[in-house]
């Protein structure tokens, strides 16, 4: 997607501060962070939100959540624990049409965010 800002990411266009890569996904550091460990889980294959999982790229997704727990000790917050957030549409509040997960962690996080 040309206009997409995750895909310019991915593309090396725009700077990252990644945390983690492989042929699947990326994780990067948010640049508005919402929380002390606020990252970003996205897959390197456009799909646009939660609502465009298919059995087709199915296993992008069961790769993501097989590795969130790899990221969560490489940072340190595996024993703390951590959130782990998606959006989708407008009231759910996404704001990049690119199926992303947050991270968040370093501190006991409200009940509610949002």
């Amino acid at each position: 997607m040309n206009d997409c800002i995750f895909c310019k990411i991915i593309a090396g266009d725009i700077p990252s501060n990644k945390v983690y890569e492989d042929d699947k996904i990326l994780c990067f550091r948010d640049i508005a962070p919402m929380a002390p460990v606020h990252l970003l889980v996205i897959p390197k294959v456009h799909i646009c939100s939660a609502d465009c999982i298919t059995e087709e790229n199915a296993d992008v997704i069961a790769h993501i959540f097989t590795t969130i727990p790899k990221i969560a000790k490489q940072e340190g917050i595996s024993e703390d624990g951590y959130r782990i957030i998606t959006n989708h549409g407008t009231n759910g509040r996404q704001s990049v049409k690119h199926l992303h997960f947050h991270i968040l962690a370093g501190k006991l996080l409200p009940e509610n965010m949002g």
